[in-house]
């Protein structure tokens, strides 16, 4: 859409045309116009336009015509192509490539067979994986099923290493080392491991519990008793099969046991950790939920009842994951949807934050309805016209208490066959009767839960998934089947990953003849890292633009380029859309849905992408081959530009037959060596992984250096090298080397104003000529990684790659000539009847002088040492971009609209940014007549700096009322389920400085840490104009001229105009720099929800289910005693301690 200018001043007539062409170059009008113009119309505005040709205040020039501009234009044409010809080197890179072709072959990718095969080695991995998962489960049901359970058990008849012992041993202050209970710890050594990038031990498990969880329970001794004897299984899955990374079993009580032991992460840090909250569990431990949470907003429900209620629903969301859907809605007398959406969407990570914030504006007022929530929620579970998980269904009710059963409500809608279950939770300190509030839960096999306190909420908000367990432990072996997660940040440290999960069933009975327990233990799971993945993908000889990816059912990447979370966060998922990995086409909607769906495909399409560092767009052609990955839910695809067809393989069996000693002494091999440098030019080698004992090194010089030795120790046919990497690594080094005989070492590159020449190679070598310029390159040393080289594979011709510049930065130094433009192509062979383009080759132009000689090629002068035209007052000239730079603005823009070269001095330190912070005037009138368009998209990776919180309170600190910052610190998570809100209060009036510990020692606290966030970006590139084009800036008195035209076989506009007679004048500024933003309007985006697909298997109703237990209140309540000795100890000044609180369901003692 194009962006309107704004106008000053009386129009002038005839200059409503905002863009025609000029005489002879075609009669359409230029684009933005909008209609055509009447020959009526044409010939008034070209006899108004001719008296104003004139530059004010120098009436002997007029603007230039058409085809001198046009002359312009071919004179820069030229001079570019000759500079290239002569320097660059493709022709003669293309004859050395043929004169060495005994050195290399030509290898095809074959699309279909190599996603076939890299699909069939995921398989595998993950079946190695599988197998050691059902071993695993297996064991633990048994082991389980052998359990004794001993009511007497003490902590020190426990022996196990706690993955926090050691951060509270050194913690003075911590309560467990002063209550002694680490008498039963393991203290261990560790060694580093790089497969875990941890320290661990392989001969014992780690045990982590909750900060809320009482290890010293009767429930949670009894479970690391039993779940020990899983250390031997663990290490037996490592024997079997060493690339196993973390096993893991998460248990229900909270449990987490895993191998090899390890330190746990951030120990000086709150621990908030409940496996349980993990996403693998939750996935591992139900099927989809379609979930309804309805909230009671009565006037009843006031002060901190309400902000219980507000976090709950938070905390409930947080259980959820993107297989579920949900909506949440409050109720009195009526009942709405807290947020913009009218029915359930998916419970991704951004429409649960919709929710969260929606939540923290509810107010409490009127009367109680249940009967208003009931129905709303039927309604919305009823609705089949939407997409939902069509799996488990529920309600969940928060509310103070209330009489009516809404029993009409339930038979109605729920009864005889009760496919919806109802959870209800009685929130805050009150003395109504709860039995309506039970009855509806029992009635509806759902289950009652109390949340009376602060600590109740995180272990009361997510037990409901026991009960949704119950189908699944009744199904059996049906129901054991592996799940692959969507990927995480694994919160040890392993990075991304995904898990393959399977549930473990309590096998137990009370008694012969009596019901099988229905009890779900735990899940276990058996990470896979994505690296591991990858390393099964083909390596470089895909070229610098092919890649492969993975989705899964919900669309998620698994793997793709683009996929790199800048703020890794282990409590949510890691969900990047397909298309929003890559800019979305209606062709790419086809291609995800296929590859959702488990189909085969091939597709070759056209569409745009953005360069490797998102300044620019390009319309490229690419194909698609996708295939399902068996045994999983991901499919896998892989994407081929044309020319990366075929690709080089190195054939240097004849050299390394006649050389059996190290590589160094091969032919070529001399040319890395840096003392060959001042004659030969500055060598940059990729950083790849050449050899298993190559050090890395981020520090070019370095890993030159670390190669070379490692080089003197290793013979050609190393079994620890990668030879096609090694082989081509050497090729392309004899070949650049070559072009440095026949073409650089001869040329003065100071005749035509350069700094540097260069050609960089698919095999990992860029050469820099002379070796001085090296100093000054600040491309990535792989070429892969080099926007430059990418682009230039995927454009014809020369691209221009000034210096990049932020509008907020200081504008370059021009010293010592050091600033340069890069211009670059690509080296195209055509062998055998195939295309490769295996190398681009280039010039770094000098900016300065570069530029002056631009003003003489826009010029009429015919070269620079001609003496400049003048023109007398009887006399009539045009206006050139060297006499007249003072009325004359001449610039080339890039394809990004990046100011390249200007004959404005004082321009040439903004080389290199967007034009409209250069002229904002000029650029919208290029966007406006299409000789640019713009992208607009998402960035939903980025890392946003923490928003400083604001204290929005109108209390009187004097009395401390928690907010929702508060109830994120250290009092939250310590306090235990049974510590009354009356306790809390008093500890915030006498030691607030307790509730609000440091945020530094907080984990995950917003104000320590960079956020995730979504950030808008917009790129713009070259539009569908070609011709050259006259066009009238209106704007009033301040009304310009101008003309742009594109560059042949270039990625520039050649722009003229007239310069601002006025700054009155302020057009729209358009903006390229990426800015923060809320994303795409969620309300918006749900109902026009992207296609997925569910598990396959739901596991949400048995006949067989025993539905009696269906509630508790809150255990151990606070008795009289606990608060009267609590308020002598305040009386006294003596800092208080939690009581000890078990945190698990009575119905666990088994």
């Amino acid at each position: 859409m194009a962006v309107p200018a704004r106008t000053c001043g009386a129009s002038w007539p005839g200059l409503a045309l905002t863009a025609r062409p000029w005489p002879g170059s075609g009669s359409r009008l230029g684009p933005g116009t909008g209609r055509p113009a009447s020959g009526l119309l044409l010939l008034l505005s070209s006899l108004l336009l001719l008296p104003l040709l004139a530059a004010p205040g120098a009436s002997a020039y007029s603007f230039p015509q058409q085809h001198t501009m046009q002359h312009w234009a071919r004179r820069l044409e030229q001079e570019v192509d000759g500079v290239m010809r002569i320097f660059g080197g493709v022709q003669q890179l293309r004859e050395i490539y043929k004169d060495n072709r005994n050195l290399f072959e030509v290898q095809e990718n074959e699309p279909q067979k190599l996603v076939e095969k890299v699909a069939g080695d995921i398989e595998n991995l993950l079946d190695r994986k599988v197998q050691a998962l059902k071993r695993l489960a297996d064991a633990a049901e048994n082991f389980q099923k052998a359990h004794h359970w001993q009511d007497n058990i003490k902590e020190e008849d426990i022996m196990y290493y706690d993955s926090k012992a050691d951060a509270e041993l050194d913690d003075p202050e911590s309560e467990d080392v002063e209550r002694g209970s680490k008498a039963g710890t393991l203290r261990l050594d560790f060694i580093d491991d790089p497969n875990f990038k941890n320290k661990v031990n392989y001969s014992y498990t780690a045990v982590q519990i909750p900060t809320d969880i009482y290890k010293g329970s009767t429930v949670i001794l009894n479970e690391l008793n039993w779940t020990e004897a899983l250390e031997n299984v663990f290490m037996e899955n490592r024997r079997q099969d060493p690339t196993l990374l973390w096993q893991v079993f998460g248990s229900a009580t909270g449990v987490t046991r895993y191998y090899p032991a390890t330190p746990w992460r951030a120990p000086k840090k709150i621990d908030l950790y409940d496996v349980r909250r993990r996403p693998w569990y939750i996935q591992g431990a139900s099927s989809p939920k379609d979930m309804v949470i309805i909230v009671d907003v009565s006037g009843s429900v006031s002060g901190l009842t309400l902000k219980l209620m507000k976090t709950s629903v938070c905390e409930m969301l947080d259980t959820l994951s993107d297989d579920d859907y949900v909506n949440v809605a409050s109720f009195n007398e009526k009942a709405q949807p807290v947020s913009c959406f009218t029915h359930l969407v998916q419970a991704n990570v951004r429409n649960k934050k919709v929710f969260k914030e929606a939540v923290q504006g509810m107010v409490a007022k009127g009367t109680t309805g249940y009967k208003a929530g009931f129905e709303y929620a039927f309604d919305q579970l009823q609705n089949s016209n939407i997409t939902r998980a069509n799996c488990n269904k529920m309600i969940m009710m928060f509310t103070d208490g209330g009489e009516d059963r809404v029993q009409d409500v339930f038979e109605k809608y729920n009864w005889p066959n009760r496919t919806v279950r109802v959870f209800t939770f009685s929130v805050g300190q009150h003395n109504y009767d709860v039995t309506p509030l039970q009855w509806m839960a029992c009635a509806n096999k759902g289950y009652y839960f109390e949340i009376p306190s602060i600590g109740a909420i995180r272990i009361n908000t997510q037990e409901y998934l026991d009960v949704l367990g119950r189908p699944m432990v009744l199904a059996g072996k049906e129901a054991k089947q592996v799940q692959w997660t969507n990927v995480y940040e694994d919160a040890l440290g392993l990075g991304l990953v995904v898990t393959g999960t399977l549930p473990v069933f309590n096998l137990t009975q009370d008694g012969p003849g009596e019901k099988k327990n229905q009890l779900i233990l735990g899940v276990m799971g058996i990470d896979v890292a994505l690296n591991d993945i990858k390393r099964l993908t083909p390596n470089y000889t895909l070229g610098a633009n092919g890649y492969v990816f993975a989705i899964d059912l919900n669309g998620y990447v698994l793997l793709h380029p683009n996929l790199k979370p800048q703020t890794p966060n282990f409590r949510e998922p890691v969900t990047l859309d397909f298309l929003d990995a890559e800019l979305e086409d209606e062709n790419k909607e086809q291609i995800r849905r296929s590859m959702i769906d488990g189909n085969k495909g091939h597709k070759q399409i056209r569409t745009l992408v953005k360069s490797l560092d998102e300044r620019y767009i390009d319309e490229v052609i690419r194909n698609y081959t996708w295939v399902p990955i068996r045994s999983t839910n991901y499919s896998l695809g892989l994407v081929l530009p044309p020319y990366s067809t075929f690709y080089l393989q190195a054939n240097l069996s004849d050299q390394i037959l006649q050389v059996k000693l190290p590589i160094s002494k091969l032919k070529d091999f001399e040319f890395l060596l840096p003392s060959s440098f001042e004659s030969e030019g500055h060598i940059f080698i990729a950083p790849r992984e050449y050899c298993k004992d190559l050090n890395a090194s981020d520090n070019n010089t370095e890993f030159l250096k670390n190669f070379i030795e490692l080089m003197e120790k290793v013979t050609p046919d190393s079994k620890q090298c990668n030879n096609f990497l090694l082989h081509n690594l050497i090729l392309d080094t004899g070949i650049t080397q070559q072009l440095v005989e026949r073409v650089w070492r001869d040329q003065d590159l100071n005749t035509y104003s350069l700094l540097a020449v260069f050609a960089a190679t698919d095999g990992g070598i860029t050469r820099v000529f002379p070796n001085k310029a090296a100093e000054d390159w600040t491309e990535n040393p792989e070429p892969f990684n080099a926007s430059f080289y990418r682009r230039s594979l995927d454009n014809h011709g020369y691209v221009f790659k000034p210096p990049h510049q932020d509008a907020l930065l200081r504008p370059l130094e021009l010293e010592n000539d050091t600033v340069g433009i890069l211009v670059s192509t690509a080296v195209e062979l055509s062998l055998g009847g195939h295309t490769i383009r295996p190398a681009v080759v280039g010039v770094k132009l000098d900016l300065e002088a570069w530029a002056e000689k631009f003003k003489v090629l826009a010029s009429n002068r015919t070269h620079q040492d001609q003496p400049q035209k003048q023109c007398g007052p009887s006399s009539h000239c045009e206006m050139d971009c060297e006499v007249n730079n003072e009325d004359l603005l001449c610039v080339l823009i890039d394809d990004g609209g990046f100011l390249v070269l200007s004959n404005q001095n004082h321009q040439w330190d903004q080389v290199g940014r967007f034009f409209s912070e250069v002229d904002a005037n000029l650029m919208l009138a290029l966007y406006n007549n299409s000789f640019y368009t713009r992208k607009e998209s998402y960035d939903y990776q980025a890392a946003c700096a923490p928003q400083p919180p604001g204290n929005l309170g109108t209390a009187p600190r004097g009395v401390f009322v928690p907010t929702i910052a508060d109830f994120l610190n250290l009092a939250w998570w310590t306090s235990a389920a049974a510590w009354s809100l009356f306790q809390q209060l008093l500890y915030g009036l006498i030691y607030h400085s307790w509730f609000q510990a440091d945020p530094a020692e907080a984990e995950g606290s917003p104000e320590t840490r960079e956020s995730s966030c979504v950030m808008k970006q917009t790129q713009y590139y070259f539009g569908s104009v070609n011709a050259s084009y006259n066009a009238v800036i209106d704007c009033g008195n301040c009304s310009r001229l101008f003309h742009a035209q594109r560059l042949t076989n270039t990625n520039l506009l050649f722009v003229v105009a007239e310069k601002p007679l006025c700054s009155q004048c302020e057009a729209g500024r358009l903006l390229q720099k990426e800015t923060h933003s809320d994303g795409p309007e969620q309300c918006e985006l749900v109902q026009r929800p992207r296609y997925r697909r569910g598990p396959h298997i739901c596991f949400d109703y048995n006949a067989t289910e025993d539905t009696s237990d269906c509630g508790r209140g809150a255990s151990f309540p606070p008795s009289l005693g606990i608060l009267v000795s609590l308020q002598l100890l305040l009386l006294l000044g003596l800092p208080p301690r939690p009581q000890p609180q078990v945190h698990a369901h009575a119905s666990r003692r088994l």
